[in-house]
């Protein structure tokens, strides 16, 4: 089913992230991972890919077990940034015999060990190009990425804005949002949609504490501010207690999550780093004071 189908249900959507794991041991985790929130019944799952398409046949398995083997709806991302027309196009037709409706156009970071300069000329240098080509000749569901505190790359919030309206514009029918730490990015980001003519749905990221050093790498990567809020309740913790950080990590998200469906977001979207114990104990809580419903 496509995510604009499932959006215009009119409950709130559950949604989690996946990454194809690179290693046995990881592998192992993965599975556990997907069997505990599958069990969750979430709405679709996603499904990321590599820069330059190192993950690619990784993410086309991966989107495979959990379209075939786990009955899940699949949003597939599809990075372009370094590959070649025929190459998205291959990917493209993979994912539609596969029996995928729905992709996420992005452009994707550049490999660490590419050289820029020798990128295809070919190569789709926006995300606004691949949705373009997507819609022209395909039938998904289209959805972008948004970013709440704006792109690290874009030089203003208010250029930001003038991008995400363009992507839309070449036929997205979702957005989903980079994760932020602070709800307020998140009501003034839909706040600039709304004024600048953004009528599709748009579903937050939600990205729980996992480890003191995950969170601030990814808040830096992404340019994700880290709130008083949150790093003055880090500081109240014992030192070195792992499981007291990841309670304290799903407390915060629950918080965050409240807050969010009393304002009437369309869905929630967990970044899980392929992890399950904090989706779980956010989901259920949520559930346990009637924020969600099983679908």
């Amino acid at each position: 089913m496509k995510i604009s189908e499932i959006l215009k249900k009119g409950k709130p959507t559950l949604s989690f992230e996946f990454f194809p794991a690179r290693t046995e041991k990881a592998a192992e985790s993965l599975n556990k991972t997907i069997d505990d929130l599958v069990e969750l019944k979430p709405d679709f799952v996603s499904v990321t890919f590599g820069a330059g398409g190192s993950t690619k046949d990784g993410s086309y398995e991966l989107v495979k077990k959990l379209k075939k083997e786990k009955e899940q709806e699949v949003v597939a991302y599809l990075a372009a940034f370094a590959l070649k027309k025929d190459e998205i196009t291959a990917v493209l037709n993979n994912y539609k015999d596969l029996g995928i409706e729905n992709i996420l156009a992005l452009r994707g970071d550049p490999p660490k060990d590419v050289d820029v300069t020798q990128v295809p000329a070919e190569s789709f240098k926006y995300a606004s190009e691949l949705a373009a080509f997507i819609r022209q000749n395909y039938s998904f569901c289209l959805g972008v990425a948004g970013y709440p505190e704006g792109h690290i790359d874009a030089p203003s919030i208010e250029k930001d804005i003038e991008y995400l309206k363009y992507k839309v514009d070449q036929g997205a029918d979702f957005i989903i949002a980079q994760f932020f730490y602070d709800n307020v990015y998140f009501l003034n980001f839909i706040e600039r949609c709304q004024k600048n003519g953004i009528k599709i749905p748009v579903l937050p990221g939600i990205m729980p504490v996992y480890s003191i050093k995950m969170m601030e790498m990814l808040a830096g990567n992404c340019g994700a501010k880290i709130p008083l809020k949150l790093q003055k309740g880090i500081s109240k913790l014992p030192e070195g207690d792992t499981k007291a950080l990841v309670d304290f990590g799903i407390e915060y998200a629950m918080g965050q999550c409240e807050e969010l469906l009393k304002e009437g977001v369309r869905g929630l979207h967990f970044y899980t780093m392929d992890k399950s114990e904090s989706a779980v104990g956010i989901v259920k809580g949520l559930r346990s004071k009637s924020f969600l419903t099983v679908k």
